[in-house]
């Protein structure tokens, strides 16, 4: 299982929000780049980075700022938040970008996440981000009647990298991952599966290291305010599955 240290993206800076709402940021940094470099230094293979400026207006607004996080470390580095076209997928990949993430794409316009995979296969990456089972789209601003599950179902047999799986309730809050729903989601899909939300501890890596088959898990608050040492859950899950 490999552990992936997000960096959030809001006007230029580093930030971490509470259950997906914009007005709820905390700041960590002025400099991505730098805490870029500092996750790297600590052993991080393979990074998550969000423009949620653009997941919220629909097309990227950091795509400098992004790119320039690509540039400073030799980590891998998955981007989503606004992608929801070829232009802006293809856009990314060019400036270095080892895979993508789509998510409003994957629900409003099933299509279009076909020619993507097509024209892209193993680089797009699907993100079910749910509130109560439903799953949300444009920011996690709206919540859609498409039940996360069914999603899953319905995309199976695309060549996706991978889904990343996020209880909205939990993103940010430190009250430890919806064990029960990625479960559920591993033993549902081929698809390889990457927890999100909730994260805070050591002992939270432990309980997913017991999900078996669950690829990865994205951390974010824990790490900025040192309730979880990434190079201890690096070491902890190297070579465990």
């Amino acid at each position: 299982m490999i552990v992936i240290p997000a960096i959030d993206i809001k006007d230029g800076r580093c930030v971490r929000l509470r259950q997906g709402k914009m007005q709820e940021e905390t700041v960590y940094s002025d400099e991505p780049g730098k805490v870029a470099r500092r996750w790297e230094e600590q052993g991080a293979q393979l990074m998550h980075v969000v423009d949620l400026d653009g997941a919220v207006q629909g097309t990227p607004k950091n795509f400098e700022v992004i790119t320039n996080i690509i540039k400073a470390v030799k980590a891998q580095v998955q981007v989503g938040g606004g992608l929801r076209d070829l232009e802006g997928i293809e856009s990314y990949l060019v400036a270095g970008a080892s895979r993508v993430v789509l998510g409003t794409t994957a629900v409003l316009d099933l299509e279009s996440l076909r020619e993507a995979c097509k024209r892209y296969p193993k680089k797009i990456i699907v993100a079910i981000d749910s509130q109560e089972g439903r799953v949300a789209i444009r920011g996690w601003q709206e919540v859609s009647d498409q039940a996360a599950a069914e999603l899953a179902r319905r995309i199976e047999d695309l060549p996706i990298a991978a889904l990343i799986v996020t209880d909205i309730q939990r993103d940010g809050m430190l009250t430890g991952p919806n064990l029960n729903v990625l479960k559920a989601m591993v033993s549902a899909v081929r698809i390889p599966v990457i927890a999100s939300g909730g994260i805070r501890s050591l002992e939270d890596i432990k309980s997913l290291l017991k999900i078996q088959g669950l690829y990865g898990v994205i951390v974010g608050r824990a790490l900025y305010e040192g309730h979880l040492d990434l190079g201890d859950a690096i070491s902890l899950t190297r070579g465990r599955s």
